[in-house]
């Protein structure tokens, strides 16, 4: 017999049971039943303010409070559900019908994020279009959600692929492609930063307020330019622009991946395959220029503290100054900009470094300057070869093998010399592939006396270290510790050998000698701004995001480029931008492995639709549409808006809708910013969803699209349900629900066997490749969906991970079925409550429990609620005649977690109504007290549980509760001895 079968068995269907026993059987009867009342009958729709979408009744939200939850919305995998993925949808739909029981209006939908690699890889094996199985596993999806009784308004599902959600992405793009971030404007919320539409900033340009870049001296103005050094200037400002720099060039994907996709190891996050740097056309979105605002606005969020500093922590927001070195080429002299968050230390740089991809190694010279040490030549015999052989060296390495090798000192000697700008001292120009073009402006200034990669790197050349800062006097160090041996690093010192009577750039001394760190950097970038040689500035870890990948299952970009390659934005009448039909959908490189590899989109295949006439202002042209897609992250990025009306044709969100449900202050749940009012998810989507998300979203409410400052206001991570897996002793996984447990071993733990053979038992994630899925279609088959339901709410904390256990899955159904034993007769199915009143000590129990699991339902605790609804079921158990008026608070109570049967009980006692529409209970104060102990329940002597009960609590119930909650650490085994002083302590000694 499989543990399903033995854990199903106390809800068996033999024929000799009662009728209306509750079991699994009857539990599938009352579950489709009601699904498909509640289907029927719109019980879950929420009420816009005005046009199509009413509630149930046909009534508009009329002034009712709003509340908004949702889950981060999933991937339609053609795995199917396992049961720890429902974990936070079935959080998100137990809060989401208690607050329709508290009288609120609420909204709850659900999508798909179906674009995406592992279509696409299915589609390129196969050749068959992703379209069909996305679909089919979205089908799959649904239904297995559907059975699960989750409350959405299915009115508003959607997927990322339909054309109409297409349409709006392409139509976000278009106006983040349409604006350009000024630092000096003020946005909504009153501070300085806000993105404007380009055409202001034309404007600017045309009517000579403000400079144009590359002609600020010419005296050319705007109509004098052509159209293609208009539109390249232009580039420079929009926030989605075309860049050409190094990205994450995946070979193996044949795409480029965002700094986000890539691992610490430097691979791609899916498919493990080597990242490199190089250097292709792309398209960009200016995120950091909203760096500071993503940082700020994260106070006014309820978020976890631990994604605040994730996302604080990627942003990476440091003070320094940007600082400008003359660079001595054969071409003439040329700038070098630099940053640094030490500019106190300029006095100490005795040589500079840029990336192998810096431009200023175009302008190498032809021989090695005279006297240059073979050291720095690399063994090559002029400037151009080695930089040259260098550059190809560092584009085949990962970006993390490049920064790993740093400890190698790898590098040479450019024949170039840079001035430093203070003291005027010829700095000499290596290149290192450790400095990374992409971070950032890719050239450093190198100060070995203070860091140590720049200290190793001077001894291995031979160049000079300069020491600028001492330890404190009081420190009890001394600087004659470090010289000659090691760089000092600490900011906390005295300046030192740093002052000039006449500088490089302004010719006034500059003294820093004998200050504190923090003064010197002050007054350093007040100098150097004087001087126009730099300025203290901001700079962010956080990188622009790449936004193009080399893939066919995306969003077409609503883009097209002319003869002259000048991009020109289509117009909104002409969206969506359908994907083509292509020979095949296979991203190709000529070596998946060989960084070289030029990507071949697979939408340049079909050159009828690459190819187009049309006429976009100038008359009929032949135009070329981006052969590249948008990442998957692009539909991602505002679904959550569409949920307020997925069929609205004209607008991507209306306005009173969007005001009444995501508005600032539009609820007592929200704040100033907004935002949907519960939102949960993976913690693993901190840096990714989440920050791009609110890029997005602060774009449209700087350019006035929504009212709200950001997307989510109340973020909650589910934790993970972790299950066993099993391997035979060769470390193959064997089927876990195969696996039988065995007597303990010499070690006392317990044994496993599979077809008879010695098994090794770990724990885990659940995976198919692990062999230990559990699907909730075996949950429904053998318990029903509410006890599914309870089981995976009642595990414990819902922000930690938890075991999951099957046969575990059984208390749940012995709740349920002790409760429907209290309210229906099992032999004819009807109600047999009584009609009398409750005795004292029963009310005292009932609004007690009443008050008690309101707060942990406003909490988002329906493990500890679950547990004080047993409680007072039990004592229900011990009446002679269960009072309706106990046990229908306590059915309303329990209806946010098991929906199905809770309805059923409710119509048979009598109600027409869904109880979803039932207020919830409101505990009488005069009864509401002390009127419960702590029992504590420990196992060989340590605390393992806490049980809230009644002071007189029998001794055998107190028993019974103990083991219940134990259950899980006793490994389905009885105890050897249970020790009970009740109410306070129950002490148990496992089996050995």
């Amino acid at each position: 017999m499989s543990d399903y079968e033995k854990n199903a068995s106390d809800g068996a269907t033999a024929s000799d049971e009662p009728q209306y026993r509750y079991n699994a059987r009857l539990a599938q009867d009352i579950e489709t039943k009601w699904q498909a009342k509640w289907d029927k009958e719109g019980t879950f729709w929420a009420a816009n303010v005005s046009g199509d979408l009413t509630d149930g009744k046909g009534r508009h939200a009329d002034g009712r409070p709003s509340y908004f939850a949702m889950d981060m919305f999933p991937y339609p995998s053609g795995k199917g559900l396992h049961v720890g993925h429902p974990l936070g949808y079935l959080a998100s739909d137990v809060m989401s019908r208690y607050h329709r029981m508290k009288g609120e209006n609420v909204l709850h939908a659900m999508g798909y994020d179906a674009f995406g690699l592992p279509a696409e890889q299915f589609a390129v094996q196969t050749g068959q279009h992703p379209r069909i199985s996305t679909e089919a596993n979205i089908a799959n999806m649904s239904r297995q959600l559907h059975r699960m009784g989750l409350s959405f308004d299915n009115r508003r599902t959607f997927a990322t692929i339909d054309p109409g959600y297409v349409r709006w992405t392409q139509w976000i793009f278009s106006r983040i492609y349409d604006a350009w971030y000024d630092p000096e404007a003020t946005n909504p919320s009153g501070t300085k930063g806000c993105a404007r539409p380009i055409g202001e900033l034309v404007e600017e340009f045309e009517s000579g307020r403000r400079a144009i870049p590359g002609h600020e001296s010419d005296g050319k103005v705007w109509s004098d330019l052509g159209k293609a050094e208009r539109a390249d200037i232009l580039n420079g400002f929009r926030l989605a622009y075309i860049s050409k720099s190094p990205v994450n060039w995946c070979p193996g994907l044949g795409t480029v991946l965002a700094n986000e996709e890539v691992t610490a190891e430097g691979k791609s996050e899916r498919g493990n395959f080597p990242v490199f740097q190089r250097e292709l056309r792309q398209w960009s979105m200016r995120i950091t220029a909203y760096g500071h605002r993503l940082i700020d606005d994260l106070d006014g969020l309820d978020w976890p503290e631990k994604v605040k500093l994730m996302q604080r922590n990627w942003i990476g927001e440091s003070h320094g100054a940007s600082v400008h070195f003359e660079v001595e080429t054969p071409a003439g002299t040329r700038d070098m900009e630099i940053y640094t968050t030490r500019p106190d230390t300029l006095f100490g740089t005795t040589f500079a470094v840029v990336s192998p991809e810096h431009d200023l190694l175009a302008d190498v010279p032809e021989a090695w300057p005279e006297g240059t040490p073979e050291a720095w030549k690399g063994g090559y015999a002029t400037p151009k070869e080695a930089v040259h052989a260098y550059r190809l060296a560092a584009e085949s390495k990962t970006a993390k093998d490049r920064v790993d090798e740093a400890g190698e000192k790898t590098g040479l000697f450019t024949g170039l010399y840079a001035i430093n700008p203070i003291t005027g001292a010829r700095l000499p120009l290596f290149t290192a592939d450790y400095v990374l073009m992409d971070y950032g402006t890719g050239a450093i200034m190198a100060v070995p006396g203070g860091d140590q990669r720049d200290y190793d790197f001077a001894v291995k050349f031979g160049l000079p270290v300069i020491y600028t800062v001492e330890p404190l006097p009081d420190s009890g160090d001394s600087l004659a510790n470090y010289e000659g041996k090691a760089p000092f690093v600490s900011h906390d010192g005295v300046v030192i050998n740093s002052a000039v009577e006449h500088t490089k750039a302004a010719g006034d001394a500059l003294d820093i000698n004998g200050l504190r760190v923090d003064e010197a950097i002050a007054k350093v970038n007040a100098w150097l701004e004087s001087a126009g040689v730099g300025k203290g500035t901001v700079s962010y870890r956080l990188r622009d995001w790449l936004f193009s990948r080399q893939r066919y299952w995306g969003e077409p970009f609503p883009i097209v480029y002319d003869e002259d390659g000048v991009a020109h934005l289509l117009p909104d009448s002409q969206l969506p931008v359908d994907l083509p039909d292509v020979p095949d959908y296979s991203p190709r490189t000529f070596d998946p492995m060989d960084a070289e590899s030029n990507p071949e989109a697979p939408l340049s295949r079909n050159e009828d639709w690459v190819k187009v006439e049309m006429d976009l202002g100038d008359g009929v042209k032949t135009y070329y549409r981006d052969t590249n897609t948008m990442p998957n992250w692009a539909g991602s990025c505002w679904y959550y808006m569409r949920y307020l009306d997925p069929t609205d044709t004209k607008h991507m969100v209306e306005k009173d809708e969007f005001d009444y449900w995501m508005g600032p202050n539009h609820n007592k749940y929200s704040g100033p910013s907004g935002g949907v009012d519960l939102y949960i998810g993976g913690v693993e989507h901190a840096v990714l969803h989440l920050l791009y998300s609110r890029f997005w979203h602060k774009v449209l409410f700087d350019l006035g699209y929504v009212d709200s400052a950001e997307p989510f206001h109340k973020l909650f991570n589910q934790g993970m349900i972790q299950a066993y897996a099993y391997t035979d002793d060769r470390g193959q996984y064997v089927p876990a629900a195969e696996v039988q447990e065995g007597p303990a071993g010499a070690d006392g733990e317990p044994t496993f066997t599979w077809n008879g053979e010695h098994v090794n038992r770990e724990f885990g994630k659940m995976g198919k490749s692990l062999k230990n899925i559990i699907t909730p279609d075996d949950m429904y088959d053998n318990y029903g969906a509410d006890t599914f339901r309870l089981y995976e709410m009642s595990m414990g904390p819902l922000d930690e991970s938890r075991p999951w256990n099957t046969r575990n899955v059984i208390g749940g159904m012995r709740f349920l079925q002790r409760l429907w034993r209290n309210v229906i007769d099992e032999t004819t199915g009807e109600a047999h409550v009584g009609e009398q009143d409750p005795d004292l000590k029963t009310l005292k129990l009932l609004n007690n429990t009443i008050a008690d699991v309101t707060v942990e339902m406003e909490a988002m605790r329906p493990n500890t609620a679950i547990a004080k609804l047993i409680v007072l079921n039990n004592h229900l158990t011990s009446l002679d005649v269960v009072p309706r008026a106990a046990v229908e608070p306590l059915i309303l109570m329990l209806a946010p977690i098991a929906p199905h049967i809770c309805e059923e009980m409710w119509a048979r006692l009598g109600h027409s109504e869904s109880l979803s529409a039932e207020p919830w209970p409101v505990a009488d104060p005069q009864y509401v007290g002390q009127d419960t102990v702590t029992a504590v329940v420990q196992i060989k002597g340590k605390v393992r549980a806490k049980l809230e009960v009644s002071p007189d609590i029998d001794p055998a119930e107190l028993e019974r509760m103990a083991l219940e909650a134990v259950a899980s650490r006793l490994g389905g085994k009885q105890p050897r001895k249970v020790i009970v002083k009740a109410p306070k302590i129950v002490s148990i000694v496992p089996a050995e």
